[in-house]
């Protein structure tokens, strides 16, 4: 009843991102410029971005090449290994085939470098020094910052203050790779200091750091900014991971029943799942798509699927997107990197669409069963895979309840060895479940922007 491994060889790594967007029933709703109301262009991103990661932004081509380069550098830990857990399933005493895809074998930790490195080729490429960017629970600052030695790039890292606070050991990761961390909300920039002289002691959120990376970047010449989520061409990127779970399912000689993902802004979701999506929309190969989300900040769960600003300080294009509004500061959580008050438009629009089922849990009862996971598989999550964890084993106990053997995958986006004081707090009973407030929401969303239909 071992662990089974499902491992590739490097020639199986995928030489081309998957676009779901050739796929979609229906394109997805424009990106709007907020000063004149209308769809944004090329020209409008390129402040920001790197012409080549626009192209592919807006890009509707099903399959686009991965550079040399890139997949070079991924190939380091490339293709990350499937497992198949028979220690959790014969704990649990369920008939469901548990499967997961294990993204912690980066030398960041987690699933993020995927994206990262893609960036930051792309902006060396068009002669670019310096990116900035935010980052949560440190995950994505970390990759940034991995990608930026391999580039020669400088990074500018906004770190959300209470992750920044509770994960000391993520500013030395980036800063032992040449990047510089900066707690969020700070006085670097205009939108920092604004929102600290409204909350002097403010948690800061993704919101905000997205505000203070997108006001860095776009008043220097020499920078860009990269994000690790939510837009189009970061789950792109991240395609690479469901795309390599396929084969190891046709090595496995099984195809899952159910896909499950953590959800904050959707990339890690998107990339395990989106290739087994385009599977059903393009064959008709049916998958039962779940998506977890915390508790206390309950975006696809709760909020409302309208146009709505990526930031707080409202620099960003309208995108049209699952939002809690973007004045709405998440509670304090230790899966920081959930906290964001919007998520990724294409979910979104698949979600409105009916083909992913959003769930929202508790941080207890997540860290509850990331406890039971590494008991039987030996391996730590991150705060946030746990989310997904939860949901794989609610799912194989509705097996066990049902007496059905269904295939479960779910995406072990990362390793908690980074997060040991979530863990210190959840075993000394400190971890304490803050849910959203009604009230905070009702009032961000009131502020929502007014779009044309």
């Amino acid at each position: 009843m071992e662990t089974i491994k499902y491992q590739l060889n490097e020639t199986d790594v995928p030489k081309y991102w998957y676009n779901i967007v050739s796929d979609l029933p229906t394109p997805p709703p424009p990106v709007i410029h907020p000063g004149t109301g209308q769809p944004v262009g090329p020209d409008d991103l390129a402040p920001l971005f790197p012409m080549q990661i626009i192209m592919q932004e807006v890009s509707a081509e099903r399959y686009i090449p991965i550079p040399e380069p890139v997949r070079d550098i991924l190939l380091q830990w490339r293709p990350s290994p499937l497992y198949r857990a028979r220690r959790l399933e014969k704990a649990l005493d369920t008939p469901a085939r548990i499967y997961y895809k294990y993204e912690g074998v980066s030398p960041a930790g987690s699933h993020k470098p995927n994206t990262a490195i893609a960036q930051a080729f792309y902006s060396k490429d068009e002669g670019v020094k310096r990116i900035s960017t935010e980052t949560g629970a440190g995950q994505w600052g970390s990759a940034l910052a991995l990608a930026g030695s391999f580039f020669g790039l400088e990074i500018e890292v906004f770190m959300v203050r209470v992750s920044f606070d509770q994960k000391p050991y993520r500013k030395a990761f980036m800063e032992s790779f040449g990047a510089n961390c900066t707690a969020s909300p700070s006085d670097t920039t205009n939108s920092g200091r604004a929102i600290l002289a409204d909350s002097p002691n403010s948690s800061g959120s993704l919101g905000i750091a997205i505000s203070e990376a997108v006001e860095y970047a776009a008043t220097r010449d020499d920078t860009k900014y990269a994000l690790g989520s939510v837009l189009n061409h970061v789950l792109l990127h991240q395609t690479i991971v469901g795309q390599e779970a396929m084969k190891q399912f046709d090595i496995a000689d099984d195809y899952p029943d159910i896909v499950i993902g953590c959800t904050g802004g959707g990339s890690n979701f998107s990339g395990l799942s989106f290739p087994f999506i385009g599977a059903q929309y393009r064959e008709g190969k049916k998958v039962e798509v779940i998506a977890v989300e915390p508790a206390s900040c309950p975006t696809l769960t709760k909020g409302k699927y309208a146009y709505d600003f990526g930031d707080t300080a409202n620099l960003t294009p309208l995108v049209k997107m699952h939002t809690l509004g973007s004045k709405f500061v998440p509670p304090k959580s230790h899966s920081g990197g959930l906290r964001y008050h919007g998520m990724a438009p294409l979910v979104s629009l698949i979600t409105d669409l009916g083909n992913i089922q959003p769930r929202a849990y508790t941080q207890i009862e997540c860290f509850d069963a990331g406890i039971q996971f590494a008991r039987s598989e030996g391996i730590l999550p991150a705060p946030e895979a746990n989310h997904a964890v939860a949901g794989m084993i609610e799912e194989a106990n509705r097996c066990k309840e049902e007496g059905v053997a269904k295939s479960i995958l779910f995406n072990l986006c990362g390793h908690g060895y980074f997060d040991m004081q979530a863990y210190t707090d959840y075993f000394a009973g400190e971890m304490h479940e803050q849910e959203y407030s009604e009230e905070e929401v009702a009032m961000a969303l009131a502020g929502l922007p007014s779009v044309a239909a």
